[in-house]
């Protein structure tokens, strides 16, 4: 169900996150933007309208954070129908640097886990408590998480231990969810994009995005954020889906 429905998002504010909550906004949504304080977050929300989109500062690896977001969510809308887990981080570095004899900074492996594995967990945990508050709705339920893994979680580059790692626990963990929260009709599903034109990749070289757009089977460009925001919009529809990864590619299979 998509209009009347509220909507969490987290990493709101810019890519993936900002196009779903713009999507959902035009299906009729009232979203409620969880992001950074740093963000863009709030500026978003004043130029959509308060009565639509309210923002959340929130860092998804903190507790009292995210509680705090669900309360303000209760307070403005009263009910949260679904949740859209978006905000991830991502590093480049091999296991081991042999030139520089350097290994890979532990620190940075613990906290892309920590943000886009228990982030991610944590926003879950929490969340699926208020969800489970809804009556059935016409269709037998009562809400549905939709989470962001990557086509890394199945071939990930050099250089993407840590990243390949987070991604492949929330694929890990979709299924089981799925089963813990299928007795309260609540649903449980991953999308894996490929290549997308987020903020990521505005900073690269544009012969780099044509070298990587050429290596995607069809279409072979770069994915548009809208795209994955419509894939969105589809799981909440379609009752069926769940406990399922979907793959957003373009057939891409990446290669080392």
């Amino acid at each position: 169900m998509i209009k009347n429905a509220v909507t969490l998002v987290t990493g709101g504010a810019s890519g993936l996150g900002k196009a779903t909550v713009e999507r959902l906004i035009q299906q009729g949504n009232r979203v409620v933007l969880c992001d950074l304080p740093s963000s863009k977050g709030s500026e978003i929300a004043k130029t959509i309208g308060e009565e639509k989109v309210v923002f959340a500062p929130t860092n998804v690896t903190s507790e009292s954070d995210v509680k705090a977001a669900l309360e303000l969510t209760k307070q403005k809308f009263g009910k949260l129908d679904n949740v859209v887990n978006c905000a991830g981080i991502g590093v480049a570095f091999k296991t081991y640097n042999f030139n520089k004899k350097t290994a890979h900074s532990l620190e940075d492996f613990t906290k892309v886990i920590n943000i886009n594995t228990i982030g991610t967990f944590n926003v879950i945990r929490l969340a699926v408590g208020l969800i489970g508050e809804n009556q059935l709705n016409e269709k037998g339920e009562r809400g549905v998480v939709i989470n962001t893994a990557s086509v890394a979680a199945y071939e990930g580059q050099m250089g993407q231990a840590a990243y390949s790692a987070s991604k492949g626990a929330i694929v890990g963990m979709t299924l089981p969810i799925a089963r813990d929260l299928a007795s309260q009709a609540i649903r449980v599903v991953t999308i894996a994009p490929g290549l997308f034109r987020t903020p990521l990749f505005s900073a690269l070289p544009d012969k780099v995005v044509h070298f990587l757009e050429k290596s995607i089977p069809f279409p072979p460009r770069l994915g548009d954020p809208a795209e994955y925001a419509q894939l969105v919009q589809s799981i909440i529809e379609n009752p069926m889906l769940n406990g399922e990864t979907i793959r957003l590619d373009g057939a891409l299979r990446m290669q080392p």
